[in-house]
Formats: structure tokens, C-alpha cells, sequence
């Protein structure tokens, strides 16, 4: 059974985003006339900081599709816990038959992901971590699985609350030394 996710919600009101489109698929309609094209697209938006969005749109057009993508991911943001410029801990989110491993790394490492979970993780603003896509190929899955796992993570302080234990106890020692304190 997964863990409980904690309501990480972010109004987009002054914030900074930035948008990355991760695919744009031409869909067909066959009708009696022939066929019908319009088009969708999936992206991604974040302050590249902690706060980041997914949103998927439909349209005759492409700008309208990116649009449309852009307003649903903005209305779907969250915050990311992060410690330093990687995630707290491991974690695999799953969504549909995608799964998607991501493990925190040493500074340095850098971003190692390919396609859609490297745009979600920079969005993110998480710039050392390593991931492994498992099961499905298919983009939005991928995606909406990067998603799961982010929302999944967890500070210590909230591990520690839940567990009734102190901070110490519930965190890596070096993870203590190397922030001080914790930050959201």
C-alpha cells in the first residue's frame, strides 16, 4: 500500500513559471468525409525551485492544445520537499502501467532522467537525482507516474510528527549536519 500523500497545494498568483512542453500528438477523427486532426498536449510548469505542475490539453490546434495544457498544469501545482537540490528519500510513483523509480544523489550528479521526468524534475527545481523509468514508454504515464512519486515524498519533521519521535532519531545524521534545519 502506498503512503499517505499530504496536501502540498500552490496558487500560481506570483509566482515565476516556467513552461516546458514535453509531447505534442496529432489524433485522428475518421468521419464520414474523411479524417478529422486535432491535437494534444502534455506539459509541464514549475518555478524551478519546489513548485511544480502537469497538465494535459486537447485542441484543433496546437497553441490552443499548449494553452490549455499550460492552464490545467497551473491549476494542479505543488510543492516538492526537498533536501538541498535533490528529493528527501527514495520513492517509485506509478501511475497506469508507468512506474517510475527516483533515488536523491550527491551534489554534483546532476539531473539523470530522460524525456518527461526530466522535465518535471527540473521544474521542480531538483537537480541531483537519478531515476529509472519502469514499465510503460507511453509519455503521459511516465509523467503523471514522476508526479506520484513527488507527491509521495516527505520531510523528516512530518515522518518524525507522525511517528511521535523526535527529528534526530527519524533522519540520516548527515542529513541533519549537512541543512541545520529543515526546510518545506
Amino acid at each position: 500500500m502506498p503512503a499517505p500523500t499530504i496536501d502540498r497545494t500552490v496558487s500560481a498568483t506570483g509566482l515565476d513559471l516556467q513552461e516546458r512542453v514535453v509531447e505534442i500528438n496529432r489524433v485522428a477523427k475518421v468521419v464520414k468525409g474523411g479524417r478529422r486532426f486535432s491535437f494534444t498536449a502534455l506539459v509541464v510548469v514549475g518555478d524551478e525551485e519546489s513548485v511544480v505542475g502537469v497538465g494535459y490539453g486537447k485542441a484543433n490546434e496546437v497553441p490552443l492544445a499548449i494553452q490549455k495544457g499550460v492552464e490545467r498544469a497551473k491549476k494542479n501545482l505543488f510543492k516538492v520537499p526537498k533536501h538541498g537540490s535533490t528529493i528527501t528519500h527514495q520513492t517509485t510513483g506509478i501511475f497506469g502501467s508507468g512506474r517510475v523509480m527516483l533515488k536523491p544523489a550527491s551534489p554534483g550528479t546532476g539531473v539523470i532522467a530522460g524525456g518527461g521526468v526530466r522535465a518535471v524534475l527540473e521544474c521542480a527545481g531538483v537537480n541531483d537525482v537519478l531515476s529509472k523509468s519502469l514499465g510503460s514508454g507511453n509519455q503521459i504515464n511516465i509523467v503523471h507516474a514522476v508526479v506520484d512519486g513527488l507527491r509521495q515524498l516527505r520531510m523528516p519533521s512530518e515522518v518524525a510528527r507522525a511517528r511521535g519521535r523526535a527529528v534526530e532519531e527519524i533522519a540520516p545524521k548527515r542529513m541533519l549536519e549537512a541543512t541545520g534545519t529543515e526546510t518545506v
